[in-house]
């Protein structure tokens, strides 16, 4: 066991990185759409969404050395996915527009393109890009709360695994008892 720290990082293959890249993209353009371009609103969500993709990086590059940063950062993007979710929700009570409901046929259709491959934004880019900002913000409330779900899940997954398997300086310690084990040697005769 000379490799103590295992692979890590591989975060683009995470679907909550991938979803999350997609709010991102979605907020920038809802964003410069729907708000007045001094509203400080527009900067607050940008950095939430920002934050949500990022940390999920992060948190897969600092996954070699740190379960407990691996952890914390895999929360705090899904904390700031909550938080431009709140904002999105805010967006449409203040402008009396509804939220869909899970049972609505649009956010079913949402959570079907979701399950596809290659999912980007080009597959929600009707549905972002509308111009009714009922219509956009709802598509982005959706993926918002499927990525948060997926947040939690990869969360349980990595106590799971850190219960399973343990941290850096449980696996420091077995390589370094492991590496002084005498080798056996093959006795010769004389």
């Amino acid at each position: 066991m000379s490799n103590f720290i295992p692979q890590h990082g591989g975060y683009r293959n995470l679907l909550s990185y991938q979803r999350s890249e997609i709010i991102f993209d979605a907020t920038v353009y809802f964003t410069a759409r729907f708000f007045k371009s001094r509203d400080r609103t527009i900067d607050q969500m940008v950095q939430a969404a920002r934050s949500g993709k990022q940390n999920i990086a992060e948190a897969s590059m600092a996954s070699g050395t740190s379960k407990e940063m691996e952890i914390k950062l895999t929360n705090v993007a899904r904390a700031s996915q909550e938080e431009l979710l709140i904002d999105y929700c805010d967006f449409l009570r203040s402008n009396q527009l509804i939220e869909w409901t899970k049972d609505h046929p649009y956010a079913k259709r949402v959570t079907t393109l979701c399950r596809g491959e290659n999912v980007s934004y080009d597959t929600f880019r009707k549905g972002i890009e509308h111009q009714d900002p009922e219509i956009s913000a709802n598509v982005v409330i959706c993926l918002i709360k499927l990525t948060t779900f997926l947040l939690r899940k990869q969360i349980q997954r990595l106590e799971q695994d850190f219960l399973k398997n343990g941290g850096l300086r449980e696996r420091m310690t077995q390589a370094r008892l492991a590496s002084r084990k005498p080798t056996k040697t093959t006795n010769r005769p004389n």
